[in-house]
C-alpha cells in the first residue's frame, strides 16, 4: 500500500511539474519577446461597416450600462449596426425593449434580437444574430463589459494591415478588482492569462484565444472557420483554434483594454470557473486531433496541446492534496528517502508559477509589489477550486453535457455597492461545499500531524491546502447563507 500511495503521488507531482514548468516556457519567451512591440496599423482610413453583437441572459443589473456605453463608440453612427441578441426570461427582455426604442429615437442602428428558443445558448444566439448582420467585422461584447470609446478606431486599423488577420482581441480590465480579497485574486489570475500567456504567445507565434468578449473578428473569418458551434462550452475557444487551422492570424493587443466586471460572490465565480474548465476539457477533446493531423511546425503542435489541455491539473491537485497526509506517516517510518529526495525537485513548478505571476503584475502595475503579497492566498485559492473543477474535468472527459450556465453581475464596482440584494444570487450552495469541507478538516488534521512529528517540508503545502478548501468552503457557505437570510427578511 505505500508503495501504491508513493507512486501515484509521484506520478501526480510529475503531471503537475510538467504543467507547472510550462510557467519557466512563458517567462523564457517573454524575456525573449519583451521588447517586441506590435507594429504599429496606423490610423483608421477608412469606416467599414460593423456589428457590435451584445448576447445578454437575464442581466437586468448590467445592460443599461452596456447599451450605453456601446453606443458612446466613436464611428460613425451609419456605419454601426448593434444586435442586443437577448434570449432573457426575465423583465430583462422589458427593459433591453425600452432600451432600445430610446436609442433607436436617437438615429442608432440597433435591433433587439429574440429567437424563439435558447438554442446553443451564447452561441446560438451568436450565430443567429450573424444571420442578418450587416457588418463587415464582429465586436462581440458581454453584459457586463463596459466597450470602451475608442475600441473600434484602436482595433479595425489591424485587419488592413494583414488581410490575413481574423481577429483582434484586448486585454480584459478589471472594473472591481479592489472590491475585494476574492476580486484581486481573480484579477490576478486574469492578469496572468492576458499579460503573458495572450501577450506572449501572439508574439511568439503560438495559437491564442478569443476570450469571448472584448474583441473583433472579420466575418469572412467565422464563416470559413465553420461559423459558431455549440457542441461545447467554450464557443469561443472553439471557433478560435478552428480559425488559425485555417490559416487565419489574431492579434492581441495588450494595450488596448476593455473594462469589466468580476464576480462578486464566489458562488457565481465557481460556476464560472465549471464553465471555463468543463468547456476547455471539451475543446480539447474536439481540436487536439485536426491540431495533430495539421501540417503545423511540432513545436506550434506541443504549445497548442498544453494550451488547450492544462485544466487537466486539477485532478492531479486533488489527489496530491488527499495523498500528501498520509506521506506524512510513511515518511516518518522511513525507508523511502531517495524517492522523497527526488520528490523535492518538484518544489521548482512552484517558482516557475511564481514568476509567471510576478511579471505579470510588474509588467502592468506600478504598485506590483504589494499585489504579489496576494500570491500565497492565490495559490491557496487554486488548490481550493480543485473540487470543483475536478468535477468539470471528468464531466468534460466523459462527454457529460450541462447547461451553459451564465455568471450574474450585479453592477458592483465600489465597496459601497452590495450583491445580496439582488435576485441573481445563488442562495443554496453546491454538493461539493460538504467535500471541500471535510478536505480542509483532513489537511488541518495533516498540518498538527506535520507539526507532531517534525516533517517541516511538509508543512507549507498542508497549510495551503487547509486554507484553500477552508477558505472556499467557507465563502460558499456565508455568501448563500447570508443572500438567504436577506431574502427571508424581505
Amino acid at each position: 500500500m505505500q508503495d501504491f500511495i508513493i507512486g501515484t503521488y509521484f506520478f501526480s507531482l510529475s503531471i503537475l511539474f510538467l504543467f507547472g514548468s510550462s510557467g519557466f516556457v512563458m517567462i523564457f519567451y517573454y524575456l525573449k519577446h519583451r521588447d517586441k512591440k506590435h507594429e504599429s496599423a496606423g490610423e483608421l482610413k477608412e469606416f467599414p461597416e460593423v456589428t457590435i453583437q451584445l448576447p445578454v441572459y437575464n442581466e437586468y443589473y448590467v445592460v443599461d450600462r452596456l447599451l450605453k456605453a456601446a453606443c458612446a463608440i466613436d464611428y460613425p453612427k451609419e456605419k454601426i449596426e448593434f444586435q442586443v441578441l437577448d434570449d432573457s426570461t426575465d423583465e430583462t427582455t422589458d427593459l433591453i425593449k425600452e432600451l432600445v426604442d430610446q436609442y433607436q429615437n436617437q438615429g442608432f442602428d440597433i435591433k433587439h434580437v429574440r429567437r424563439g428558443s435558447r438554442d446553443g445558448f451564447k452561441a446560438g444566439a451568436l450565430k443567429y444574430g450573424l444571420i442578418t448582420a450587416r457588418g463587415e467585422f464582429i465586436s462581440i461584447f458581454d453584459a457586463d463589459f463596459i466597450p470602451p470609446k475608442n475600441f473600434l478606431n484602436d482595433t479595425l486599423p489591424y485587419f488592413y494591415q494583414n488581410r490575413k488577420v481574423g481577429l483582434v482581441q484586448t486585454r480584459w480590465e478589471h472594473l472591481n478588482r479592489e472590491y475585494s480579497f476574492l476580486t484581486r485574486i481573480q484579477a490576478m489570475a486574469l492578469d496572468g492569462h492576458f499579460v503573458i500567456e495572450q501577450n506572449v504567445r501572439n508574439k511568439a507565434g503560438f495559437f491564442i484565444n478569443f476570450n469571448g468578449t472584448g474583441g473583433i473578428w472579420r466575418k469572412e473569418c467565422i464563416f470559413d472557420a465553420g461559423n459558431w458551434e455549440a457542441d461545447t462550452l467554450t464557443e469561443d475557444l472553439d471557433l478560435s483554434y478552428r480559425a488559425q487551422l485555417r490559416g487565419w492570424k489574431f492579434k492581441f493587443l495588450n494595450d488596448v483594454t476593455s473594462p469589466a466586471e468580476l464576480p462578486s460572490e464566489i458562488n457565481a465565480l465557481k460556476s464560472q470557473q465549471f464553465r471555463w474548465t468543463k468547456g476547455a476539457i471539451e475543446t480539447a477533446r474536439k481540436i487536439l486531433p485536426r491540431v495533430w493531423k495539421s501540417d503545423l511546425p511540432f513545436e506550434k503542435k506541443l504549445h497548442a496541446t498544453f494550451h488547450l489541455s492544462n485544466n487537466i491539473v486539477f485532478p492531479f491537485i486533488l489527489l496530491a492534496g488527499i495523498l500528501n497526509v498520509p506521506l506524512i506517516f510513511i515518511k516518518h517510518q522511513g525507508g523511502y528517502e531517495t524517492y522523497f529526495a527526488i520528490m523535492a525537485i518538484f518544489v521548482f513548478a512552484f517558482i516557475g508559477s511564481f514568476l509567471f505571476y510576478l511579471y505579470s503584475q510588474k509588467d502592468v502595475y506600478h504598485d506590483w509589489r504589494k499585489r504579489m503579497l496576494l500570491f500565497p492566498l492565490f495559490m491557496a485559492g487554486s488548490m481550493g477550486f480543485a473540487v470543483n473543477n475536478t468535477k468539470a474535468v471528468i464531466e468534460g472527459l466523459i462527454k457529460k453535457k450541462s447547461e451553459f450556465v451564465r455568471t450574474p453581475k450585479y453592477s458592483v464596482i465600489d465597496k459601497k455597492d452590495t450583491w445580496l440584494d439582488k435576485k441573481y444570487v445563488l442562495k443554496k450552495f453546491n454538493y461539493t461545499v460538504i467535500i471541500e469541507l471535510l478536505l480542509a478538516m483532513y489537511c488541518f488534521f495533516g498540518v498538527i500531524s506535520s507539526i507532531y512529528y517534525l516533517e517541516i517540508a511538509a508543512l507549507p503545502f498542508q497549510l495551503l491546502f487547509t486554507m484553500g478548501f477552508g477558505l472556499v468552503a467557507w465563502l460558499s457557505i456565508r455568501h448563500a447563507w447570508m443572500a438567504r437570510k436577506l431574502s427571508m427578511v424581505k
